[in-house]
């Protein structure tokens, strides 16, 4: 069975439309919109991209416990949804700042944003901006790709966590347990 055949067969399902978490995230865009443009005036604005990850974690979780409970959880179903929903926007936004870096940026500054392009593509931009903090960094305003550190972050989630949901599910291994360990390795 084919991708689109998987997919409109249910594999992984949708979860009900939630206008609550609509909302929610209307709240968080705004904070954070609000912290970029009036930093003095919207204190803490940035607690809008935590909110945007743990909506993220429930709705994601949300689609794999429904997928393993039906019994038609496709690790590469999942994968395949990820890469469509993101990877077109993000080549674009990589490719069009490559270019326009080339009639930009001087050779030092050309350098550092093929470091940011390379990071955003392998979606560790949040480990190279961490690696690269400093006293001699650039600042953060003259990073073009810096938001790409909280998308890094999102599919370093979406990569680990289905399938330590589906090891956690198939071998039957306590939840608790499981939460610990993910809470302890955060840390």
């Amino acid at each position: 069975m084919n991708t689109a055949a998987i997919l409109e067969a249910g594999a992984l399902p949708h979860p009900e439309y939630r206008p609550d978490i609509d909302g929610l995230r209307a709240v968080a865009v705004l904070t954070v919109v609000g912290f970029h443009a009036f930093p003095d005036w919207v204190k803490g604005g940035y607690v809008g991209v935590d909110v945007f990850f743990v909506i993220s974690g429930y709705l994601i979780s949300g689609i794999l416990f429904g997928a393993l409970e039906k019994g038609s959880f496709s690790i590469a179903t999942f994968y395949s949804r990820r890469v469509r929903r993101i990877f077109a926007a993000l080549i674009l936004v990589l490719v069009f700042s490559w270019v326009c870096g080339w009639f930009l940026l001087v050779s030092n500054d050309y350098k550092a944003l093929g470091q940011e392009i390379a990071g955003g593509a392998g979606f560790v931009a949040n480990l190279v901006a961490w690696r690269n903090a400093g006293y001699f960094a650039n600042a953060s305003e003259t990073n073009v790709l810096l938001h790409l550190w909280s998308l890094g972050i999102e599919e370093q989630f979406y990569i680990a966590w289905p399938l330590i949901v589906y090891l956690t599910w198939k071998r039957q291994v306590s939840w608790l347990l499981v939460t610990g360990l993910v809470i302890a390795a955060s840390f």
